[in-house]
């Protein structure tokens, strides 16, 4: 029969393994648990670890449907949030490789010289699909062409099968019958694919409705013969046909908040902080007289750019600003909620693309807590030479990887792209542009997502005070514009805790266009 006994009684153990005490207390622990990714390490949802099949993802689709957008965005927001390693292998890449850019003739169905070089150029990219996929660590990959026929996508799938390869294999259909999804589609296709580069944008338009129409001549949508798939109908209807698993249902539920439509996000720090001005990291303080100046600025851009778009008058045929509905996030803190105090909420009557009539508030105030900023736990409200001198151990363990890092009872970055990730879903399906006032972590994160970045490069992207970056994604990337709202002739020269400039700005001075300055950027 066992004894209880209690855990003060050294009685109890036996002497090789007595713990010993210091300080007076026990500190014995000769097999310590180890973490393998080290101090502070995050936890396992956060590097997707926990999906536990490889997935192929077959994209099916006319041209211009956006099959390559989402694929993209599949990719990027698996490898980001998830850390988990995806790969597109495009069929139209690899048939420009081996045989050059062809006309539309060279997809029509009856040529046979051209379906059989496109068959070479489709198993090319599957050989490399395949031997990409047999890697160790690799867990996701997208075919991406237009599998327009059941024949077509018997090859794919029977080559996969004759491979041995044990992957979960998933069809995504896209299908767009919209003519504005349509019309920005084919704008998209003319300005980005290489197929129509240095190429009259007339001629372009002509030559690819015609490719198009080769493939609408033959094209088979998914049915159950197909197995596990979503049909995704000009994104707004979706049909889910035997998708199960946790990596495919999590796709499926990314790609439902997904369009092409063009949209623009806007993010802003707040204006500085009382903590700015005095180098601390963290806190909830409030806005210093040139936070306040820059939020009155931020207010007035909010109204000139923002919640307007250009149009053409139909009666005068001359270009005319229109006001548009425009969202507004803040996070939690009082920083932030002071900075979009002076914006306008004026109501606004819109129709919507479902023919519904309703009132709109203006960027109508919505605080977030997964906006917050990183809390930084035992060093809220000290400086960063205050964190070296009294913790410099932690100093040296954040210097040497900023990126998993976690603060004493507080967050590192990678907790952060944690809870970022429902608020990345909402930012994919919006259309209204979004003014996002937030911290210099938060937008760090979010910038990079967006461009393309590696989330290791996120802790070291520079985000001033007094900039609005604006962030138009479109489905080869994502184009950039930083527009200073206040001029570094304004700028007092000093640190504001996040080695950013602190200001001494007139308070006098107002946001006008003439001291707007923009930089343009576009990612890869």
């Amino acid at each position: 029969m066992s004894t209880y006994t209690s855990g003060n009684d050294r009685s109890a153990y036996p002497a090789d393994i007595s713990p010993s005490k210091s300080n007076g207390s026990i500190s014995y622990n000769p097999t310590p648990h180890l973490i393998p990714e080290g101090d502070n390490a995050v936890a396992l949802e956060v590097t997707g670890s926990t999906a536990t099949d490889k997935l192929i993802i077959i994209m099916v689709g006319l041209p211009a449907t956006g099959k390559t957008y989402i694929a993209k965005r599949i990719c990027r927001y698996i490898t980001f949030f998830h850390d988990i390693p995806a790969q597109i292998f495009n069929s139209s890449n690899y048939r420009r490789k081996l045989f050059g850019v062809m006309p539309a003739n060279f997809f029509d169905h009856s040529n046979a010289e051209g379906l059989a070089q496109r068959t070479t150029a489709c198993n090319a990219a599957l050989d490399d699909l395949v031997d990409y996929m047999k890697k160790d660590g690799v867990r996701v990959s997208v075919y991406d062409a237009t599998c327009s026929t059941r024949e077509r996508r018997d090859h794919v799938l029977k080559k996969l099968v004759d491979e041995n390869l044990h992957c979960n294999k998933m069809f995504v259909e896209s299908i767009c019958e919209e003519e504005e999804f349509l019309e920005e589609n084919i704008r998209e296709l003319k300005l980005s694919t290489p197929d129509y580069h240095n190429i009259d944008p007339d001629d372009a338009a002509k030559d690819f409705n015609e490719r198009r129409e080769q493939y609408k001549a033959v094209y088979e949508p998914l049915d159950d013969r197909d197995g596990s798939y979503l049909t995704v109908f000009n994104y707004c209807k979706f049909m889910v046909n035997k998708v199960r698993g946790y990596l495919p249902l999590k796709v499926v539920h990314f790609i439902m908040n997904l369009h092409t439509l063009p949209r623009t996000f806007y993010l802003s720090r707040h204006g500085q902080s009382e903590y700015n001005d005095l180098a601390k990291i963290g806190g909830d303080s409030g806005l210093t007289k040139a936070g306040l100046e820059y939020a009155r600025r931020l207010a007035n851009f909010c109204k000139d750019e923002i919640s307007v778009k250009t149009v053409i008058d139909p009666d005068t045929d001359k270009e005319v600003k229109k006001e548009i509905p425009a969202r507004l996030w803040t996070s939690t803190m009082q920083r932030t909620k002071e900075t979009a105090q002076f914006i306008d909420h004026s109501p606004l009557d819109n129709l919507w693309d479902n023919g519904e009539k309703r009132e709109w508030l203006q960027f109508r105030p919505r605080a977030r807590r997964n906006l917050d900023e990183i809390y930084a736990g035992i060093c809220d409200g000290l400086s960063y030479k205050e964190i070296e001198e009294q913790f410099p151990d932690e100093f040296a363990r954040r210097q040497k990887d900023k990126l998993s890092y976690r603060y004493p009872r507080g967050e590192s970055y990678m907790d952060v792209i944690l809870r970022l990730e429902p608020l990345a879903h909402e930012l994919e399906r919006i259309r209204e542009p979004i003014l996002i006032i937030a911290h210099q972590g938060i937008h760090r994160i979010l910038y990079a997502y967006f461009m393309g970045l590696d989330r290791a490069q996120a802790p070291y992207i520079s985000i001033p005070l007094n900039t609005v970056i604006q962030l138009t994604p479109h489905a080869y990337g994502c184009h950039e514009k930083r527009i200073s709202l206040i001029q570094k002739s304004e700028l007092k020269c000093s640190d504001d805790g996040q080695d950013e400039p602190v200001t001494n700005v007139s308070m006098s001075e107002s946001f006008s266009k003439d001291n707007v300055s923009s930089l343009n950027m576009s990612s890869p």
